[in-house]
């Protein structure tokens, strides 16, 4: 940035979140994300949420939402907000605030904002299909938006099967990226976007923005695939009157080899870390050097170097490269300042594990 972060932000009144969906373990890109939120958010003495989107009934587990929250509590991210203590712009549970978002559903059905789609999944797929064999990028025609009032009525009295959309204002649409700088998008390539399964069953691109609103987010810092996100939550923000927080999106985690971190470069999953032997201190250490850079030759950072040390600035743009091999060499350092009775103490749950030991 061209001017000083001290200048751009306020102290006291920042507020960040975290909001992972308890469909699988805490991944390592989702804990760098929670670990840049918390630390821009202690820098400036603001505010860090963590709130649990679980509105996916199917995926959604108690053992993906206790492993979330565990690994994180296990790195040290602590929040001043979160479902397992509360705050006073809860609950921090999706499945806890179906009520809220029914009211902005309705207002925007009421403000034809927002429309019931009949469409099956033959028709849409058909449609899909076409577009493709055209070379047009797939996007809903508005079929349904077109249906007259009395239709639509008629429809839903019969129960036919519906989803809700959004409709969409074609424009071009510009917002600042506090990382990636200007972003244009062309919102009428996007076609009318599917918001809700029905009222009672809201989708992310819709819960998201109600629910920053309604805790007063300031600031989103996520990974870059949310970049295409980011203009249809700004057009439903526009539509129901609300403030746009500021976006910053994150460079991409891919292995050595350039590809999507997966399981065959390493674990991808904190827990699994844990498991390994690897200390949280290591793994703090190593996922904020995963896309930051310091400026520095300095490569060993604890939490409270690293709120006064992070910047913005100091965030690529180009994809963080996970390399194993620096993960190892931290883990060892950090072991070897370690006691030889902290040793002992930290390999004994493995020992007992494997048989070598008894438990007393």
């Amino acid at each position: 940035m061209s001017i000083e972060e001290s200048k751009l932000f306020k102290t006291g009144e920042v507020r960040l979140r975290i909001a992972p969906s308890p469909t699988g373990f805490l991944h390592i890109g989702l804990a760098r994300a929670a670990l840049f939120n918390f630390l821009f958010a202690k820098k400036y003495k603001g505010d860090f949420i963590l709130r649990i989107e679980d509105t996916d009934i199917e995926r959604s587990t108690p053992e993906f939402d206790k492993d979330i929250i565990d690994s994180l509590k296990w790195l040290g991210i602590e929040w001043s907000e979160g479902p397992d203590i509360g705050g006073k712009y809860g609950p921090y549970r999706q499945r806890e605030r179906l009520d809220i978002y029914v009211k902005y559903l309705k207002k925007l059905l009421e403000e034809d904002k927002a429309y019931h789609c009949f469409c099956s999944e033959d028709e849409l797929e058909a449609q899909r299909q076409y577009q493709l064999s055209i070379g047009e990028n797939p996007r809903y025609s508005g079929k349904c938006g077109k249906l007259p009032k009395e239709e639509i009525e008629k429809y839903l009295k019969e129960g036919k099967s519906s989803i809700i959309r959004f409709r969409l204002v074609a424009k071009k649409l510009i917002f600042h990226d506090l990382i990636r700088g200007k972003i244009e998008f062309d919102t009428g390539l996007m076609g009318d976007t599917v918001i809700a399964k029905n009222l009672d069953t809201p989708l992310y691109n819709f819960a998201v923005v109600i629910d920053d609103y309604e805790m007063k987010i300031s600031h989103v810092i996520r990974g870059e695939d949310h970049i295409s996100n980011t203009p249809k939550q700004i057009l439903l923000q526009e539509a129901l009157g609300f403030s746009q927080p500021i976006y910053g999106h994150l460079p991409l985690i891919v292995g050595p080899d350039r590809a999507k971190l997966s399981k065959r470069h390493a674990a991808t999953s904190v827990s699994e870390y844990k498991k390994q032997g690897y200390l949280p201190e290591t793994i703090i250490n190593f996922i904020a050097l995963l896309g930051w850079n310091p400026g520095t030759e300095r490569e060993i950072y604890t939490i409270p170097s690293l709120i006064k040390e992070f910047t913005l600035a100091g965030i690529q743009k180009g994809a963080a490269i996970f390399n194993i091999k620096r993960l190892d060499y931290l883990n060892g350092f950090y072991l070897r300042q370690k006691s030889a009775e902290r040793i002992t103490e930290l390999c004994l749950p493995y020992l007992i594990e494997t048989g070598l030991i008894e438990k007393i």
